[in-house]
């Protein structure tokens, strides 16, 4: 039976292990088992300290495991209680986008058309003749990739290591080298994935505003002045709102970089589908600058490739945590990857792709401006409108068919904007700028 009551002494009866592991433990069996529902009332902190005798922060710390694995959430002073029974940390933002049927246009998701992205068929074949591909030595990365990918790397650094995708490689260097507790300074907005993992290590995003050209340097300032282990941020272009920063803006943020220990974590993860040439601040810091290139918009999504960059000794420490799972990324994809980046016929067609994307979102932004919504210059794949609501904007479109990201999913302050897809819209650029007019203006 249910115990739906907030009572304290009922609560702490049910414990056999008096610490914050087996607090959690044992509160997470009681809701598993529906004894604890959805819905129902924590005893406080201090109430349940209090019976149990024991210091209130062990309480503290079992229920903070418990909010990380979004089994509870705290309502302020309201107390604490239950929302889930499923144990396992769920990706706030990500773990909350829709599906939607086959007759919504979805520009929720920012990612590449699939009908123009490189043929991998010769590439596999290539890679399927590749020496030693059945080796369970945990090898960083091939030499034909280093080399591959060294010829148009921004800075030359000490090591490089193969990845299982861009954000892969973020949550590695997340859980190999940031503590939970810590703070993380990163850029606002940014891309919902870097916010999810970020959080899911139990680490506290910080915002750090930008402008059309970058993260504003007295933001980053008063930012790296809470003392953050790390500054994330994305050198090339943006994948929200379009935006690259500029040599000036990358040149002011060096300077204040380097009154810091911070590491800096560099995420180009819309890669060489960007025209923007690569950037990096390695050359500056090459012992704290973790350069991560994704392969996943430009080459295929299901090469789930990206290649990191750092020093030899934070490699050492990203490979170490590695080792509990994957241990390496595998060699038959790393070989492809290899291949298509030196075959010239799909550097010809990346070209195109690269043209045929900013052809779809210029459209869409000129059909825009005709309905008198200026979006500020950028590339990539999406765009980053702004709104007077968000919910409003929503419902909106979707009266119209059209499904878009909330802006507040990509942003750690509140923020009134939605980011539209724009390279896998082809078609009905008038239509969707008409539907984006409404939802902005709520004009007939």
């Amino acid at each position: 039976m249910a115990h739906e009551t907030d009572d304290a002494t009922w609560l702490a009866g049910q414990f056999s292990e008096i610490s914050a592991r087996g607090i959690a433990n044992q509160t997470a069996m009681l809701i598993r088992r529906g004894v604890l529902p959805a819905g129902a009332k924590l005893p406080t902190v201090r109430d349940l300290a209090y019976r149990l005798g024991i210091s209130p922060a062990t309480i503290s710390e079992a229920w903070s495991e418990l909010r990380h694995q979004r089994m509870i959430e705290g309502r302020g002073r309201s107390g604490s209680w239950v929302t889930g029974d499923t144990i396992g940390p769920r990706p706030a933002r990500t773990g909350t986008s829709g599906v939607f049927g086959s007759d919504v246009l979805d520009l929720s998701l920012s990612v590449p058309d699939t009908a123009v992205l490189p043929p991998l068929d010769l590439a596999l074949r290539h890679a399927s003749a590749a020496h030693n591909l059945h080796s369970y030595e945990r090898t960083p990365i091939l030499d034909s990739l280093r080399q591959a990918v060294q010829q148009r790397w921004p800075y030359e650094p000490e090591a490089f290591l193969a990845t299982n995708g861009g954000y892969n490689a973020c949550y590695s260097v997340v859980q190999a080298l940031i503590m939970p507790g810590a703070t993380v300074a990163i850029e606002d907005p940014t891309g919902m994935r870097l916010l999810d993992i970020i959080e899911d290590r139990g680490a506290r995003p910080l915002s750090v505003a930008c402008d059309a050209e970058g993260p504003l340097p007295e933001a980053l300032a008063q930012a790296l002045a809470a003392k953050p282990v790390a500054f994330v941020y994305q050198p090339r272009t943006h994948s929200v709102t379009g935006r690259a920063v500029s040599p000036a803006r990358l040149a002011a943020l060096a300077e204040i970089l380097a009154g810091s220990d911070a590491l800096i974590i560099e995420d180009d993860g819309i890669g060489d589908v960007s025209p923007q040439p690569p950037v990096s601040l390695g050359h500056l810091f090459p012992d704290r600058v973790i350069h991560i290139l994704s392969f996943s918009k430009s080459h295929g999504p299901d090469l789930r490739l990206a290649v990191l960059s750092s020093s030899a000794t934070v490699r050492r420490q990203i490979q170490s945590y590695r080792s509990f799972s994957s241990g390496w990324t595998s060699r038959l994809l790393q070989e492809t990857t290899a291949w298509l980046l030196t075959d010239d016929d799909t550097r010809q067609r990346l070209a195109a792709n690269r043209s045929l994307y900013a052809e779809r979102r210029a459209a869409l932004v000129n059909a825009l401006g005709a309905c008198g919504i200026a979006i500020p210059p950028g590339d990539g794949l999406s765009i980053w409108v702004p709104v007077t609501s968000e919910q409003f904007a929503l419902v909106t479109l979707a009266a119209h068919r059209i499904a878009v990201l909330p802006g507040s999913k990509c942003a750690v302050t509140p923020t009134h904007h939605i980011r539209v897809a724009t390279a896998i819209l082809a078609d009905r650029y008038d239509y969707v700028a008409e539907s984006i007019r409404l939802a902005v203006t709520g004009a007939g």
